[in-house]
This record gives structure tokens, C-alpha cells and sequence, in this order.
């Protein structure tokens, strides 16, 4: 390797980290901006950031395809970590320019996201399927042009009350006996990704998914 090659690796943030073609995005959903910070619509923004201090501590601070982003090694699969700032109901705008990018196929775009259907601290994976009425799952859709992506769904909790306003709920804040239901959740949906961009989806929904 040339020195010129070696500087440019350094200026990538990629030197010792990643090596081998890029073949798959993992994307967390959530909004951008302090205010949506720790609320129950950011649960894929939390799962993005447990998976990523699970690579080693990588940081999601690269600005590229509309979104905070990092190169990292899951196991020995060379990954983009995505954590899209269009707001939540853009978020496919950001995950498909990505793909188109690198040219990776929408089977090998794994989004995780909050679910209000499971309570806080289960996991449902899914190989593909319907947005079941979740905004950023239908731009994800209408963007990559097909249901065909695998999912990880972290439970944030129903409605405390059928009159609960659902967009208060979701940009509601967890709270403390959430968070401490959430995060055994975060750490095993950050498993179940190293697992699923590995190959073993199987392994991942026997362990993971309730």
C-alpha cells in the first residue's frame, strides 16, 4: 500500500477498521435534534448507537445520503451504520440513496425501528413485509420499491389510553423503568444485527424475536 493510499484510508476513518466490499446497510430510525432524544420513535436511533459502540466504539459522525453514518465490521461483513435526518417519514430518501450508492440490494438493508405493538424490551424480526402503519417503513418502501427488507422492531410500548394522541406518544420520552426495560433490548438487537448481516437470520429470530 502507497502512502497516498494509507493517508486516504486515515482521512476515511477507515484504517484498521474495515476492509473488503460494503454489502449491507443497517439503518435506526428515529427523528434528528436534541428534543427527540430518548423518546420512544428514536428507538432505532438508540439500537444504531448500541451497535455501534458494540464495533469497537465507531462513531456515527460522518455526514453523508442525508443522514449520521459509519463505516464498521460487523463480525467480518463491512457495514454502513445509518441514522437518517430527514425526519422520521423521509427516512427511505436517505436509506435509498445509500443503496443506490453502493449498490446494495434491498435484502440487504436491515432497519431497525420502534414498534408500539410489543412492550418495552421485546423484539420482533422480520425477513419482510407491510409498514403496519409505520411512516418511515412506507418511505422505506416507496423508496427501495419493495417490502423485501429485513427488519428488527424494538417494543417502546402501547398507548396508555385509547384517547392518547398516537404522534404525542410517539415523541413522548421513555421513561426511567422504560429505559431500564429498553436496554437489554438495545444490546440484543445489536447482536441480532452481527447475526443477520452474517447470514444467520434464523439463529437471530430463535433468539431474539418473542
Amino acid at each position: 500500500m502507497g502512502i497516498f493510499d494509507l493517508f486516504q484510508q486515515i482521512e476515511s476513518g477507515s484504517a484498521g477498521r474495515v476492509h473488503g466490499k460494503l454489502t449491507w446497510i443497517v439503518a435506526g430510525l428515529g427523528n434528528p435534534g436534541l428534543e427527540y432524544e430518548h423518546t420512544r420513535h428514536n428507538a432505532g436511533f438508540l439500537a444504531v448507537e448500541e451497535l455501534a459502540k458494540q464495533c469497537g466504539g465507531v462513531k456515527l459522525n460522518q455526514m453523508k445520503f442525508q443522514s449520521n453514518c459509519c463505516e464498521a465490521m460487523l463480525g467480518e461483513v463491512r457495514c454502513l451504520l445509518m441514522q437518517p435526518t430527514t425526519y422520521m417519514n423521509l427516512s427511505g430518501d436517505a436509506i435509498a440513496a445509500a443503496a443506490n450508492f453502493y449498490k446494495i440490494p434491498p435484502e440487504q438493508v436491515l432497519v431497525i425501528y420502534d414498534d408500539i405493538s410489543l412492550p418495552p424490551g421485546k423484539l420482533r424480526l422480520r425477513r419482510k413485509g407491510s409498514a403496519g402503519g409505520h411512516n418511515g417503513i412506507k418511505s422505506i418502501i416507496a423508496q427501495l420499491g419493495t417490502e423485501e427488507f429485513p427488519r428488527i422492531r424494538v417494543g417502546v410500548g402501547a398507548k396508555p389510553n385509547p384517547q392518547y394522541d398516537l404522534a404525542d406518544w410517539v415523541l413522548s420520552k421513555f421513561s426511567e423503568e422504560d429505559m431500564t426495560a429498553l436496554q437489554p433490548a438495545l444490546e440484543h438487537a445489536a447482536d441480532a444485527a452481527v447475526k443477520i448481516v452474517g447470514g444467520d437470520m434464523n439463529t437471530a429470530m430463535n433468539l431474539y424475536s418473542h
